[in-house]
């Protein structure tokens, strides 16, 4: 089975919810239908190790979502959820469209410019509201490389590389 630390966050429990173990859960996903029709989720287990727990069901509650998982009976057992991740397999997942990807396939990914330069490695990704931007690392440097076309040429997630056109002003810290 695939480890807790290589699953995909969709939610945060924040707190118990009633008297029968319900469990308010902050979402953090793009997709608002992402727990409309969950089956399961995964919580740490021993040894970093992903423990499989059914849902039973859910329903939006102030911005946020109640999750019935099943076993979780009482205020107490719910109060054992409080502060955990919810996560599921990259399986689980929905295919993107074409030149559309999940943050957690692009961090990792080494990155050069359009002359076959390194730049660095993708560290993180910044939602600006504007765009996502690309943090990419190397030697103590950091690069940020908004995620649109014009920018991220290319993508190869399967060979783990991506080719970038770098803002001016990157390359005149180069120069």
């Amino acid at each position: 089975m695939t480890p807790f630390s290589e699953m995909v966050t969709i939610g945060r429990a924040i707190k118990p919810q009633g008297r029968r173990g319900e469990i308010v859960v902050e979402p953090l996903s793009d997709r608002p239908d992402r727990f409309t029709h969950l089956t399961h989720v995964f919580v740490p287990g021993e040894g970093g190790a992903a423990r499989k727990v059914a849902v039973s069901s859910t329903w939006p509650h102030k911005g946020r979502v109640v999750v019935k998982l099943e076993g979780v009976d009482s205020i107490d057992a719910a109060e054992g959820y409080r502060g955990l991740e919810l996560r599921i397999s990259e399986a689980d997942l929905a295919a993107l469209p074409a030149g559309s990807y999940y943050h957690h396939e692009l961090r990792g990914l080494d990155v050069v410019d359009e002359k076959g330069r390194a730049v660095g490695r993708v560290e993180d990704l910044l939602e600006t509201g504007a765009a996502t931007v690309l943090v990419i690392r190397a030697e103590g440097r950091e690069t940020l490389v908004p995620l649109a076309e014009g920018f991220v040429l290319s993508v190869d997630v399967p060979a783990r590389r991506a080719v970038v056109h770098l803002p001016e002003l990157a390359r005149e810290d180069e120069q």
